[in-house]
């Protein structure tokens, strides 16, 4: 047997709460597969199992927030246990529970008692971002059919659901007669009060994430010794190669600027690997994987960086379908656990809000956070001739404990070398 826990989705979180369950008792599951979504101070996220085998209990329920590390499900991973039916193995798992109990007392049964799930029905798979969908159009999930991952419900799949019904003429319903009443001269006229919607306030979720920010900026200035280096750096190859490969390429197919700057941060990191990595335990410990943190501004306000995974092994057609891919996930509310927990290191761009010079605050346990400034055309000298060019300025902040100057300085030296051979990144 394996236990699920609440991961850690921060180094800053101390609990989370269970939206809903993507899988149930008997569903068999593999590694990487997304099992449940929890709910954090910053976002809304897919938590991923890392596991092979047969969902055997689920021990919280939907709207529970438990701590850090507490059990949510058991999960089979016998061999065997493949073999069996799910129903079969749905309900050989809550019997032996409820089998378990019978001895205790009835107060404790009762409450063991209701907290296992009832395996009878089953229950529609819906991506968060399907189910927001739904619930903003009125649309019933479980008249859809799913053509997504596992045949769940995708966003896709609400808004053509959504298109078919708005094409059905609305049956009205017949009006309601109402005994007329004389009114008082002095009585006004009052219009019927809406319905009121519930919903969470913006400005107490906007407080937990600006809470959950604070804790994790105050923990790196106060841990991490920082130093910070900048290099200018001259973008007229990258921008003119750019610019011919995007002239190749329908409009939604073209490349934005910030992704040869992605490609460029991951390939110095090859080069220099003691800044892709952590800071865990009093040791630095080097990550093989290169998982650049984007930092991503939220519509309802503060910010969240999840990882591209593998940023090095990617090409730019491809990491520029990842960013996209990433943003609409991060504002939807359809994140991984592993893209919040795997960053090796963190990249934030400002340039397009007109600041030139980014200096950094280290996300811990990372060791380096890259920042980049708006590209303007500036002075340059090459060769002794005086020319005017559109320089970026980049910066480093680095973890001391874990390298000095010298090895930032070579990083910051590498960037400029990829970016000056564009075709090559």
């Amino acid at each position: 047997m394996a236990e699920f826990r609440m991961p850690s989705l921060g180094s800053d979180m101390q609990a989370g709460k269970l939206i809903e369950w993507l899988v149930e008792a008997g569903d068999c599951v593999k590694r990487r597969d997304a099992i449940a979504v929890v709910e954090t101070d910053k976002a809304t996220i897919e938590v991923e199992v890392y596991e092979d085998g047969v969902i055997e209990t689920l021990l919280v329920q939907p709207g529970q927030k438990v701590a850090v590390g507490t059990v949510m499900a058991v999960i089979r991973t016998e061999a065997g246990a493949k073999a069996l039916a799910p129903e079969k193995v749905a309900l050989n798992g809550a019997s032996r529970l409820r089998t378990e109990v019978e001895g205790l007392p009835g107060a404790e049964k009762e409450k063991f008692l209701t907290s296992i799930p009832d395996v009878g029905a089953r229950r529609v798979k819906a991506s968060p971002y399907a189910r927001r969908l739904a619930a903003e159009r009125s649309v019933d999930l479980s008249t859809i059919e799913g053509t997504g991952q596992n045949c769940a419900i995708s966003g896709a799949d609400v808004k053509r659901a959504a298109a078919a019904a708005s094409s059905q003429p609305a049956e009205i319903a017949p009006p309601v007669p109402i005994e007329e009443k004389p009114r008082a001269a002095s009585q006004k006229e009052v219009s019927p009060a809406a319905p009121v919607t519930e919903k969470p306030a913006a400005k107490d979720y906007q407080t937990a994430m600006r809470r959950a920010i604070a804790t994790a900026m105050a923990r790196s200035k106060r841990e991490i010794p920082h130093y910070y280096l900048q290099m200018r750096l001259d973008m007229s190859r990258t921008l003119r190669w750019l610019e011919s490969e995007n002239l190749k390429r329908s409009i939604k197919d073209r490349i934005l600027p910030v992704v040869p700057l992605i490609k460029a941060v991951s390939l110095a990191l090859r080069d220099v690997p003691e800044l892709n990595g952590y800071w865990i335990d009093d040791r630095h410990q080097i990550s093989e994987a290169i998982n650049l943190g984007f930092v991503i501004s939220l519509r309802q306000g503060g910010l969240i960086a999840p990882a591209i995974l593998n940023a090095d092994e990617q090409c730019l057609d491809e990491l520029m379908a990842a960013l996209r891919d990433l943003i609409m996930r991060t504002r939807s509310g359809g994140l991984r656990s592993s893209e919040m927990t795997d960053a090796t290191v963190t990249v934030t761009n400002l340039g397009d809000l007109g600041v030139e010079t980014v200096y950094g605050v280290i996300y811990p346990p990372q060791v380096a956070l890259i920042g980049f400034g708006k590209t303007m055309e500036q002075p340059w000298a090459e060769n002794g001739m005086l020319g005017v060019r559109p320089i970026l300025t980049a910066t480093l902040a680095a973890d001391h404990r874990a390298t000095d100057g010298h090895r930032g300085a070579q990083f910051l030296d590498a960037l400029n070398r990829h970016l000056q051979e564009p075709s090559n990144l």
